[in-house]
């Protein structure tokens, strides 16, 4: 009995021994963490930085309405700028500071890919096409938008399409993927277009508002908004067959596999919660907050893509 009592002792001191060591383990790991998500250590290059500044720095578009733009007051606004926030919302969650701010450095379509490059910006929050060009030199977020190049034209001018504009000049915003459209279909037609750009589409309107070129092509949304923007409804008109085909998403940086995962996270959650399509509503159906209403219900192939999203976050909890 004695033996039987002295083994089972043994027994009990090897065990409290064995629990308070893992306890201990246990504590220095958390205290580890701890550590590291204080220190920024163990984060991806983007999300260290962000913590350490306790900042996030959004790229944003001053004329790219509804996806990012100027509200009376200068402040910039849109549907990417609000997806964008919602990334941030994650960001803060990942780097454990719920506080982080928000700086807007604005960028235009022709500095924006840099201005990521560069590490001017952390996400850029305009109206950019993902495509595998790009994809070479950054990163983007799940599908956000599905635009094309169209052409705005006077609505007095006989054009219903690019053919009508056989030696014409058609102005595009640098740096876009319309720019390239226009070319590839200037050579295919044997056009003879006069090609000219500007740096932002404001200016492209306005060469078009004040007769220096025929015709504006770029993303017919964008045309939309513009014209819209300027109550100029009665002036120009969106004509022509789609020249391109542009999937927008929200650009970050490329090579971050933790960035990456934490922004389509939160692609998913909006998705999840329903919250998607009420967002593309607020900014693309009902009055925007600088008064225009765009009327430009969502198209089936957005909607699935959100679809696709909600019942995948659906299969992953």
């Amino acid at each position: 009995m004695v033996q039987i009592l002295a083994r089972s002792l043994t027994s009990g001191r090897l065990w409290l021994a064995a629990s308070l060591l893992a306890a201990a383990l246990s504590a220095t790991s958390l205290f580890a963490t701890s550590a590291r998500a204080q220190t920024g250590e163990g984060l991806s290059p983007t999300l260290a930085a962000i913590k350490k500044a306790h900042a996030v720095r959004l790229g944003y578009r001053e004329s790219s309405p509804p996806f990012s733009f100027l509200d009376q007051s200068g402040r910039p606004i849109g549907y990417s700028l609000e997806l964008c926030e919602a990334i941030v919302e994650e960001i803060g969650v990942e780097v454990d500071d719920p506080n982080l701010r928000i700086d807007y450095v604005k960028v235009t379509s022709d500095d924006r890919i840099d201005a990521m490059l560069q590490n001017k910006i952390d996400l850029e929050c305009g109206s950019t096409t993902a495509n595998a060009e790009r994809g070479k030199r950054v990163a983007f977020s799940p599908l956000m938008f599905v635009a094309g190049t169209k052409l705005m034209v006077p609505k007095g001018a006989a054009v219903s399409g690019v053919a009508d504009l056989k030696g014409k000049t058609v102005v595009v915003t640098k740096g876009t993927t319309n720019e390239q459209a226009m070319h590839a279909v200037d050579k295919k037609l044997s056009l003879g277009l006069n090609i000219v750009t500007a740096p932002d589409h404001e200016q492209s309107f306005r060469m078009v508002n004040d007769g220096k070129a025929d015709a504006f092509a770029t993303d017919d949304i964008l045309l939309y908004g513009l014209i819209a923007r300027h109550k100029a409804q009665g002036y120009f008109r969106v004509v022509g067959d789609y020249l391109s085909y542009d999937p927008y998403g929200i650009m970050f940086r490329k090579g971050e596999p933790q960035l990456a995962a934490l922004v389509e996270r939160a692609f998913r959650k909006l998705a999840s919660n329903r919250d998607l399509v009420p967002l593309y509503n607020k900014w693309f159906t009902a009055r925007l907050p600088t008064g225009e209403r765009l009327n430009v219900p969502i198209s089936l192939q957005l909607e699935e893509a959100f679809k696709a999203m909600d019942d995948s976050a659906g299969a992953n909890n």
